[in-house]
């Protein structure tokens, strides 16, 4: 088993991972940094997934078929809803399963439970996996440093520091390259760069599935995006001292409230200026928007996408109401 791939269905303890001689792979940016991520989306419906699906999920399930992943841990709690029914139809092609959950009530000891049954699993231990904990925190730091240092200067585009923030989940595969890859990043940030005089935005919810999301919001409509909500911690920006109550900290599997400390904290923080709800089509999440609006006392846009590909007319239109609104 040393040096195969173990496929992540999001962020979960990737220290037990790497400490069992495995290679962690996030799914979802797998899928999504496809040029054919659409037909993956199809293939999947070609076989039965219905079109009324969330589409990561059918991508996911193709793209595990298509390069081979023998053993995929699912986050069974946490997450997506949809998740036991991609873990059913993978196990049925003989992809073994390894289910994964967080506990609802955010308990330290059914979390440590939780991490010590997956590290048992893989043949390895919490106290090896702590020893990767430091080794990661190093490379989360960095990252950190460079997403704060993009608040008030454009040191790199919302684009690259989202991408940077996501590849945090699995370090790419490779935890000396990304370091490289981070630490070239970084270096942006110690030159000058323009202070940041647009509308302040922070994008809050799963990551859009629209390959140009960024992009058009600030190359085209000229918004300044100083927060993305969970991409950011996917870099587990709490901390914590032992590997449990790091992903003990970590808000996004534990429901929209404890989401919303963060989110009002950093709203404040970043002096935002309007938020841009991402929800995926199909997807329970939905209904997080009403929420969001009672508790957060600023604009909010709420902004759907289905399929893998670029922003389609409709949806430019809305932010491009929502920019002049801000501006």
């Amino acid at each position: 088993m040393s040096g195969s791939k173990v496929g992540i269905t999001t962020t979960l303890p990737v220290e037990v991972i790497f400490s069992a001689g495995m290679v962690p792979v996030d799914l979802n940016n797998m899928f999504i940094g496809r040029e054919d991520a659409y037909q993956m989306v199809e293939g999947a419906e070609a076989v039965g997934y219905p079109r009324s699906f969330c589409a990561w999920v059918k991508g996911i399930y193709s793209v595990v078929l298509d390069e081979g992943i023998e053993t995929v841990v699912g986050v069974v709690q946490g997450d997506c809803a949809n998740t036991h029914a991609l873990m059913e139809t993978l196990k049925d092609e003989g992809v073994e399963i390894i289910p994964f959950a967080y506990p609802y009530d955010r308990s330290y000891e059914k979390l440590a439970l939780e991490i010590e049954c997956f590290a048992s699993r893989l043949g390895t231990s919490i106290d090896d996996a702590e020893r990767w904990k430091t080794k990661l925190d190093v490379i989360r730091s960095m990252v950190l440093v460079i997403e704060e240092a993009n608040i008030d200067r454009r040191f790199l585009p919302a684009s690259e520091v989202n991408q940077l923030l996501l590849s945090t989940s699995d370090m790419e595969g490779n935890v000396e390259s990304f370091k490289a890859r981070v630490e070239g990043a970084l270096k942006a940030t110690e030159r000058d760069a323009p202070k940041r005089s647009g509308p302040r935005i922070g994008v809050v919810g799963i990551p859009p599935i629209f390959t140009d999301f960024y992009e058009y919001i600030e190359g085209e409509l000229g918004l300044e995006c100083v927060y993305i909500e969970v991409a950011r911690q996917f870099a587990l920006p709490f901390g914590g001292d032992d590997i449990v109550e790091a992903y003990r900290r970590y808000t996004y599997p534990y429901g929209i409230f404890a989401r919303l400390e963060d989110i009002e904290r950093e709203v404040a923080r970043r002096a935002i200026n309007g938020i841009i709800h991402y929800v995926q089509g199909f997807c329970f999440r939905q209904v997080e928007t009403m929420i969001l609006r009672k508790r957060l006392e600023l604009p909010i846009l709420q902004i759907e996408g289905d399929r893998p590909g670029t922003l389609d007319e409709r949806t430019k239109l809305h932010l491009e109401s929502f920019a002049e609104m801000l501006s």
